[in-house]
């Protein structure tokens, strides 16, 4: 409406100004004026489309509403799913797509929005045929021109719903019984199925109906069965399936005996390396046992077949499912030792002398045996042996032989899922711990390790959406593939961090070519959509040479190089040297002394000039800490920053550099020199607090100084932190006068709603875009789009890094006029830059 209401005023001053009654100076300020406002409607034009796309662009059904619950606008989505048109929705109070909503709907959803919380229901919606649909709404308050707005986000629930009634049908009517205990065996849950078999009633409590003490188990033998040998027992200890149990259950009240073949599957639960519960299978075989024909039936369906042997005679039993397990059914072997031919001869050894104890000593055996039938299919298989008697010199053993080829092969799938990345196909962080461990215990050659993490991804994820991201990290674990070759074992070592590991026995060239491969291998753009971004890649290099024996030895190794070659600008790789040992401990020496250097005047600043690009005219400066250490000499402060902010040291820090700043200005502006302000990065930590806005306004009043001549520079990550001290924090600034701009502008978590929000002033754009500029296609994008979004947004850009006049001129063509970096100068001391600030204009 407003930008109607703007377009009539402007159709107005363009008639107005042809009427030949106006004066020619009238006319040339009215000439002015309609200009003026040509391009506060073209501004707003361009908002409102930008505005609509993205609300448009959302899956989900999305409405703005107002405290009444009107509804204000609505997207596309939200007009596919209801079926109607936006006219007939806006306006008119949310029951029109949800007409069983009570009358006073909206006090819970405003009462949970005034605490600063969102509020998340389930509700049925309604489409324009009277059909309905469950939803779950998400509502979240926002401030639009002074006033507060609710938008909310409508799920659909539908599949989900589907999915669970499903699961619950198939639960009810499956006729196989099914019990879930949790770790400790007790009894969750039971479908309908197990509740008929063990002749529970409705209502009835089923862990009291199970208790132990009201039934006899006993195996296919009629023995007693320990609590500790239960089938969902056995699968907790162990971690394994255990399949087709036979048991026989024994009421003692009702004097009745059930045989069930019961399956034990353990159940682990998201990153647990121990089962949480187990899930038992139950089949009721009780007529089958009873007659013993359908038992060698049950056998087959078991894949248990039966054999006893006459050790004295020479003769072997063999029933029909154990002939079928071994494939003799036409031709049964005539002794043990022909049927033992059958085991491969690696196996052999163990059960004939497991056999030969049986007839000596008597007891039982339990062995798990690979072999091949005639006709050359692989074979697992588990042989239970047990003397007839329990005394020594038995001369008849009786057992049975079970097919586990299904398990074993499942056990290997499972095994090497184990050791597998599902999303990329690669080994995970304990299957490349394995395989480097092989490698290296070998000593056969100096094992390479590659610690790889990819630069600025998580800028993927927050843009573009996890989607995105999942395709990028398999897009780039193809790209290494190819990189490294076939011979080097590839990991997904957790997140965007990605590991190799090869020796030379497997490498055509150096481990550091290599590694110059992998960062070729990213020097291309991922595109996903419609969607172009640059990602890069940070390497590490270490080899078993360079003191890594050991697994994690070397890994520390490659993870130290990694985050030097971060350290060095990223996209770049650097080989693990002792040099990078003492860095890390120069880290710990420099963590311990931090805490007494400004307390012992080791701090100082340099300043580095802020330049018009037009004409290199100083138009400001930024502050920039420097730690001069007594004995350790000149500390970068990528080599404390870090710390400070760890160990909180860098809020008193950052308040001694305020101070320190206010004093230098103020000692510029009484010698008059030109200088317009001075910023100050200050770190996340200093806005967790209350204090920073009466630090700045006590060292600006302690120098007499306006809150316009200081600007402070954030991170990005003060903006997402978004917690209520922090924007009291801001608009106390605010108050003071202060300037607010983002640093590193792109790096980190940047969004449109941050800037649209929050009283952010300005932004500087981070010196790793100009660094390709203009050569670089994905560089100059990002850099034009910055400029283009905050034109739009009104807030002013300074070009961080400026060190060629290739990237000036190119920043002044994007409309960038400030900027600094090499090409006009480094930090200075303050003496260096007072005589910078006398010079004239370059």
């Amino acid at each position: 409406m407003a930008l109607s209401r703007a377009e009539a005023a402007l159709a107005d001053l363009l008639l107005l100004s042809t009427s030949p009654d106006l004066a020619n100076g009238a006319a040339e300020r009215l000439a002015a004026a309609i200009a003026a406002l040509q391009s506060v409607v073209r501004d707003a034009q361009a908002e409102r489309l930008r505005y609509e796309g993205l609300f448009n662009a959302l899956p989900d059904p999305i409405s703005i509403l107002d405290d009444e619950g009107r509804i204000l606008d609505l997207n596309v989505a939200g007009m596919t799913a209801y079926g109607m048109a936006r006219d007939a929705l806006v306006g008119k109070l949310v029951h029109v797509i949800n007409p069983d909503l009570p009358r006073d709907h909206m006090k819970p959803v405003l009462d949970v929005l005034n605490q600063g919380q969102s509020y998340v229901i389930e509700v049925t919606n309604m489409r324009s045929d009277g059909s309905r649909f469950p939803v779950e709404v998400h509502s979240a308050a926002f401030i639009d021109r002074g006033e507060r707005h609710i938008v909310a986000v409508a799920r659909d629930l539908s599949r989900r719903h589907e999915a669970e009634r499903r699961y619950r049908q198939l639960m009810e009517s499956i006729d196989k019984g099914i019990l879930i205990q949790d770790a400790n065996g007790r009894i969750l849950s039971g479908n309908p199925a197990a509740m008929r078999m063990f002749g529970i009633d409705d209502g009835d409590s089923l862990a009291d109906a199970l208790s132990l003490d009201k039934w006899l188990i006993v195996d296919e033998r009629g023995q007693p069965v320990p609590f500790e040998e239960l089938p969902p027992v056995r699968a907790l200890r162990s971690g394994l399936t255990i399949e087709s149990t036979l048991l026989g259950l024994y009421h003692h009240r009702d004097k009745q005996l059930t045989w069930l073949s019961v399956t034990s599957v353990p159940q682990y639960a998201a990153d647990g390396s121990r089962p949480h519960m187990v899930i038992s299978l139950f089949s009721d075989v009780t007529s089958l046992k009873r007659d013993s024909a359908l038992f060698d039936r049950a056998q087959s369906l078991a894949s248990i077949g039966g054999w006893e042997w006459d050790a004295a005679r020479g003769g072997l039993y063999l029933t029909n499912e154990a002939l079928r397990i071994m494939g003799r059914e036409d031709d049964p072997p005539s002794d043990l030792p022909e049927a033992l031919r059958l085991v491969a001869p690696h196996d052999r050894p163990a059960v004939e002398q497991a056999v030969s104890r049986l007839l000596r000593e008597g007891g039982s055996f339990d062995l798990e045996v690979f072999g091949h039938r005639p006709d050359g299919q692989a074979l697992w298989a588990r042989m239970i042996g047990e003397a007839e008697r329990r005394g020594p010199m038995t001369t008849r053993i009786t057992g049975t032989v079970q097919d586990i080829t299904q398990r074993k092969l499942e056990e290997d799938r499972l095994r090497v899922l184990s050791r597998t990345d599902p999303l990329t196909g690669l080994l995970n962080r304990d299957g490349m711990m394995s395989e480097l461990a092989t490698r290296l215990a070998r000593e056969d050659g100096d094992t390479a390790l590659f610690y790889i993490d990819l630069d600025r991804f998580k800028m993927v994820n927050d843009v573009l959406g996890h989607g995105a991201g999942d395709q990028t990290l398999i897009a780039a674990a193809r790209r290494l593939q190819r990189a490294v070759g076939d011979g080097a074992a590839l990991a997904r070592f957790g997140g965007d961090e990605f590991l190799v590991v090869a020796d030379p026995t497997s490498l055509d060239d150096t481990p550091e070519r290599v590694a110059a491969r992998i960062n070729a291998a990213f020097a291309d753009s991922f595109r996903v959509g419609e969607e172009d971004f640059s990602i890069t890649a940070s390497v590490g290099l270490a080899c078993a040479s360079d003191a890594g024996r050991h697994p994690e030895e070397l890994l520390s190794n490659a993870d130290a190089a990694m985050y030097d070659a971060k350290r060095r600008g990223r996209n770049t790789w650097q080989r693990f040297n002792p040099g990078l040992a003492r860095r890390q401990q120069d880290r710990v020496q420099i963590e311990s002394q931090l805490r007494r250097a400004l307390d012992d005047d080791e701090f100082h600043l340099v300043y580095q000039p802020m330049v018009s690009l037009h004409d290199g005219r100083v138009r400001g400066a930024e502050a920039l800490l420097r730690w001069r250490h007594r004995t350790l000499g000149e500390i970068m402060p990528d080599n404390f920053i870090g710390q400070a902010e760890a160990t909180g040291d860098i809020v008193r820090i950052g308040a001694w550099v305020i101070g320190q700043a206010c004093h230098q200005i103020c000692a510029w502006r009484k010698s008059g020199l030109p200088i317009e302000r001075v910023s100050v990065n200050v770190s996340h930590r200093q806005f967790l607090g209350e204090e920073l806005p009466q630090i700045v306004a006590a060292a600006l009043g302690k120098c007499d100084l306006p809150g316009s001549i200081l600007e402070l520079e954030i991170t990005e990550r003060v903006l997402i932190e978004e917690a209520p001290d922090i924007l009291a924090t801001f608009a106390a600034l605010r108050a003071l006068g202060v300037s607010l701009v983002i640093d590193d502008f792109g790096e980190g978590y940047s969004a449109l709603n941050y800037l649209r929000r929050l009283p952010i002033q300005g932004i500087k754009l981070s010196r790793q875009f100009l660094q390709g500029v203009p050569e670089n296609r994905s560089d100059v994008a990002i850099c034009q789009a910055v400029a283009g979004m905050a034109k739009g947004l009104g807030l002013s850009v300074v070009a961080e890094g400026v060190e060629t006049i290739a990237q000036r001129d190119f920043m002044l063509d994007l409309g960038i006029e400030q900027g600094q970096g090499f090409l006009y100068s480094r930090g200075l001391p303050p003496l260096e830059m007072t005589e910078y600030l006398r010079r004239p204009s370059r």
